[in-house]
Order: C-alpha cells, then structure tokens, then sequence
C-alpha cells in the first residue's frame, strides 16, 4: 500500500509517462512544435518534482503540465492581429479565467472542467489525465458544470 503514494524517482517518472506525455503533444501541437513543448514539460516537471507529497495521481499532474504547456505554445503562435472585434482582451488564459469559479467543486469534477474548458482537452485527453475514459471524462465535466449552475443560481 505504502508503494501507491511514494513519490517513485524522476527517472522512473519520466520512462513511464513521457511516450504517453509525447504523443499526446504531438496531437495537440504537430510534431514541429511538439519536441520543445515536450522538453519544457518534463522541465517544469523536473522543477516541482521535489515538492510532491505522494505519488498518486503523477499521470494526471503530467497531463496537467504538458496541457499548460501547450496552451502556451498556442497562445504564442496566434498573431495580435487574429484577435477577434469585441471580445475582451485579457491578458489571462483560459484556465486562469474559469479556475475560481470550479474551486468549490470535487477534485475530479473540477479537473474536469478546467481541462476541459480552460485548456479545450478532448474528452478522451482528459479521461487519460484523470486515469479513466472518455466517457467518464464527459460525465465529470457534465456533473461539475451543473454543480457550478446550481452554486450560481443560489
């Protein structure tokens, strides 16, 4: 039991999840941009590796680092100039902008949302973040926007 929480060794972090983590980007950037977009994420996870408490959970953490990732890279390449008239030019990401509103929800149920909404994950991206499947995926997000309708309208 003790071996499911345990922090195991970046190496063995790294062997395990980066094909994973890899191909993932490569969906979502292309491969040109998926090589850096691959190297900054095991970086910021190199970075914050020794902070961890438990080992549950690691795949989803990955997946949740290399989605910020890329939502960057994709922030980078849009041109100032694509910016669609009347919408509001806020210098937050999408993430940023609906994370407080998904704080009071369960932890899967918020993740769901975030992904889903903040970093317009595929519902099959995100059930492999969260460890199950797509359809799992899609009722999570599904439970925590209602969740988020009936906080709002109280």
């Amino acid at each position: 039991m003790m071996d499911a929480v345990t922090v195991p060794p970046f190496e063995r972090f790294y062997e395990t999840w980066s094909g994973e983590i890899l191909a993932f980007l490569r969906r979502r950037l292309g491969a040109a941009d998926a090589e850096d977009a691959f190297q900054e994420t095991f970086l910021r996870a190199l970075r914050g590796y020794d902070g961890l408490e438990h080992g549950r959970e690691l795949r989803a953490w990955a997946y949740t680092i290399a989605a910020r990732v890329a939502a960057d890279v994709h922030r980078r390449r849009r041109p100032a100039a694509e910016a669609v008239e009347g919408t509001a030019d806020d210098s937050r990401p999408a993430y940023a902008e609906i994370e407080h509103l998904a704080d009071g929800l369960p932890p899967t149920e918020r993740a769901a949302v975030v992904l889903r909404y903040g970093y317009d994950l595929s519902y099959e991206d995100i059930g492999a973040a969260l460890g199950s499947n797509a359809d799992a995926a899609r009722q999570a997000t599904s439970s925590g926007i209602r969740r988020m309708r009936r906080k709002e309208l109280q």
